[in-house]
């Protein structure tokens, strides 16, 4: 791991909860967290609902913004401790859905939520912050 930290690479982590466990008792703990610091993304299965939500909460921490996706309700607590949680409607039932930001039925959709919605979104917020100066501006030469 620290040959790709030193040399810039772009990497994600892939981790089970196993693994996790041993990677969070005793020393290895702060150097788990860098690790995790350092990655792209952090994909994360067969983990407790706990776990999912430390792993959320120690990349926000390190980041500062995390967008977390999940199908059921193991995964409620993961999506709400997230700054943007998405959950998948499906087998599993609506708990992350409900728990959810936003809602998708199928993971494929997750693309055109985040590269077209989130596009449009940003242009909204734009447009919102603008006519909130005009506003205030116009406000003000009234007041003179």
């Amino acid at each position: 791991a620290n040959q790709y930290i030193e040399s810039g690479t772009e990497f994600a982590l892939v981790i089970d909860g196993g693994s996790l466990h041993h990677a969070f008792i005793g020393e290895a703990r702060p150097f788990f967290s860098e690790l995790i610091g350092k990655c792209q993304s952090v994909i994360c299965c067969r983990m407790t609902p706990i776990q999912k939500a430390e792993i959320v909460h120690i990349v926000k921490v390190l980041k500062g913004s995390v967008l977390a996706v999940g199908d059921g309700a193991n995964d409620v607590a993961m999506i709400r401790i997230a700054n943007v949680g998405v959950g998948i409607t499906g087998v599993e039932g609506l708990q992350a859905a409900s728990a959810s930001d936003y809602s998708i039925a199928q993971f494929q959709y997750l693309t055109r939520l985040i590269l077209i919605h989130g596009t449009w979104n940003y242009e909204r917020t734009v447009k919102v912050i603008l006519y909130s100066f005009y506003k205030n501006i116009c406000l003000y030469i009234i007041e003179l």
